[in-house]
């Protein structure tokens, strides 16, 4: 068998090559610190580490999106504490408006000051972020969500709710709403409204209805209803009676009719009570109505009005109680949603939270199995480099031999 010199040579510099690019590629690998420096180096695990390095990125994401949203949330959070701290001092203000030493001075100096309160409400509403967007104004980010107006304050805003994705099947609001806030308060004890109709004071009635409490739900009607008072004056020097009628104005029935008035008695009807003390006059009417959302700056106002109202009579005196009382409960309203919806702002912020310890380890297990996919053995890979090495420098070292084979060495 004759093999020529050329296929000698030939063979040995393929081997020769073949092993220098081992060796390459293994230099490579550990200087990269990589096991797949290329996609041909290993496809299913190239493929593998490009699903899993998007799915880190996309952690990534979220977690930015979770920072962002932090921050809303908190931004919130802090307006609606310094909403709470208001609305409590404007209670105390209440509660001081109701003593019977205060002159009319007192009120008016009262009513300037709650006047400065509600300007401080008002910039809580249409408090912004570090860049200008308005917190409660819904997706109208850049209008101003409340106007002062005479009866309180317009709303501008719409009733969106900015949300961002913090979880590859969570997206959470980010904002809420002034109409939720500020906006939504039930009068009264939140199930129906007590008020006063207005003639009465001018009818000489000092009459002083109680917010009430609902006794029975399931007898409630939602139906709206007058206390109309009766007094027939007594004869020869007799007292007068003072009777009272309940009417169902939906449906237009008497639920109660000539009941003796004892004043601080409970009326009880339809699964409600209330009291009626003081002294009504001869057609006095007293309103039983479901209740409804009032705007917090329309009762500030309302409550503002009342404390400028007349004074020096006993019905200026029952009208500025009735207005007092019903502030009250209206302003206790207002807080019962604030903490409503700041408790909602808060869970939110805790699921964040957790949301953060979540992603934290999912990129953990993402980096773990990006390193297992395509990371190097130190150990192996040295090892390997090792044996290339010395295998090449063998063949060199026989193809060098080879190569200086001839017969004329032996001539």
């Amino acid at each position: 068998m004759r093999i020529a010199t050329k296929t000698i040579y030939d063979n040995g510099v393929s081997q020769l090559n073949t092993l220098q690019a081992q060796l390459q590629k293994t230099q490579m690998q550990l200087s990269t610190g990589r096991r797949v420096v290329t996609p041909s180096d290993d496809p299913v695990a190239s493929a593998r580490a490009l699903e899993v390095s998007q799915s880190k990125e996309m952690n990534v994401q979220f977690a930015s999106n979770r920072s962002s949203a932090k921050g809303s949330l908190s931004l919130v959070d802090n307006t609606l504490a310094n909403t709470d701290d208001l609305l409590q001092e404007v209670k105390s203000k209440i509660v001081a408006a109701g003593n019977p030493g205060f002159t009319l001075a007192d009120r008016e100096a009262l009513a300037k000051e709650l006047d400065g309160r509600l300007q401080d409400l008002l910039g809580q509403a249409n408090a912004t972020d570090g860049s200008g967007a308005y917190l409660f104004s819904g997706y109208k980010s850049d209008t101003q969500p409340f106007t002062r107006t005479t009866t309180g304050a317009t709303y501008n805003g719409d009733q969106g709710q900015r949300e961002l994705q913090v979880a590859s099947s969570r997206t959470l609001a980010t904002s809420e709403t002034g109409t939720a806030v500020f906006e939504n308060n039930l009068t009264g004890n939140g199930t129906f409204q007590t008020s006063v109709d207005p003639n009465n004071y001018t009818r000489g009635g000092t009459g002083i209805i109680s917010p009430g409490v609902v006794k029975n739900t399931a007898a409630l009607t939602g139906h709206n209803y007058t206390l109309n008072f009766t007094v027939v004056p007594g004869a020869a020097g007799a007292p007068s009676t003072t009777t009272y009628t309940v009417n169902d104005v939906t449906t237009g029935t008497a639920v109660l009719s000539g009941q003796p008035y004892v004043a601080g008695q409970p009326i009880a009807f339809d699964g409600m009570s209330m009291d009626v003390s003081g002294v009504p006059a001869n057609g006095d009417i007293f309103n039983v109505d479901p209740s409804k959302n009032q705007s917090v700056f329309q009762t500030m106002t309302d409550l503002i009005s009342a404390l400028r109202g007349p004074s020096g009579s006993p019905q200026a005196g029952a009208a500025l109680t009735n207005a007092l009382n019903l502030a009250n409960q209206n302003i206790s309203n207002s807080l019962d949603n604030v903490l409503s919806v700041r408790a909602s702002v808060g869970a939110r912020l805790s699921e964040v939270d957790h949301l953060d310890s979540a992603g934290d380890d999912l990129n953990l297990q993402y980096s773990s199995q990006i390193s297992d996919l395509v990371d190097l053995d130190p150990v192996e890979a040295i090892s390997r480099f090792t044996q290339q090495q010395t295998t090449l420098e063998a063949a060199q070292k026989s193809y060098k031999a080879l190569a200086g084979l001839s017969l004329f060495n032996l001539i």
